[in-house]
């Protein structure tokens, strides 16, 4: 898992600050219940591609697979958010996938590559962060957080390799567009905390 999470450290264009981490460790309960939502969205995603390229065997393949495994992951969530009596709530959004999508192309084949590109650089954003935090939460957290690696990074893989399958060849060009757009979003400072917000001065 070293080696993964080496891949994604290198492919993400900077770290989480260490702002942010002081800001999960301070707000938990808020962290799971945004936690599960992206989980949630991740599977929403998933099946809405699904929906809309059915002629493509391997994306079908792989995002129904994806699909699954973050509805099991949304209801591990909730699992753990049962157990210490946190409450599953609406939240606005972040702005993070929102700012990531402004920029996606409106025809395909370039919608879909781009759709794919940012998908990749959310899954690899959430590796990271959960590696991130690990050391800092509970045992309980911290091993479940660390069981989710393996997955988040294969995610972030079968994104990128769909993206160049969509386009034909290497996407470079998109993938450094999206990753400018992310750092900017997770360094700058955010008015609201949420798993994948920027750091939140306090």
């Amino acid at each position: 898992m070293n080696d993964a999470l080496q891949q994604i450290h290198d492919f993400l264009p900077c770290r989480t600050p260490g702002q942010w981490i002081e800001n999960a460790l301070a707000n938990q309960d808020l962290m799971l219940i945004d936690h599960a939502h992206c989980e949630k969205k991740a599977a929403s995603t998933a099946l809405s591609l699904m929906y809309r390229y059915v002629d493509n065997p391997d994306l079908l393949n792989r995002m129904s697979r994806l699909a699954r495994e973050e509805l099991r992951h949304f209801e591990q969530v909730l699992g753990i958010m049962n157990r210490r009596g946190v409450v599953y709530t609406h939240l606005a959004p972040a702005r993070y996938a929102a700012g990531l999508r402004q920029s996606v192309r409106t025809d395909d084949p370039g919608r879909l590559v781009d759709v794919l590109i940012v998908g990749a650089i959310i899954e690899a954003r959430s590796c990271e962060r959960f590696a991130a935090l690990a050391p800092h939460l509970d045992d309980v957290l911290a091993d479940f957080y660390a069981s989710l690696l393996k997955s988040e990074a294969r995610h972030y893989r079968d994104y990128l390799a769909l993206a160049e399958q969509a386009n034909g060849g290497a996407v470079d060009d998109r993938i450094r567009h999206f990753l400018a757009i992310e750092q900017a979003l997770i360094e700058t400072p955010d008015s609201e905390f949420r798993f994948h917000s920027g750091p939140v001065p306090q």
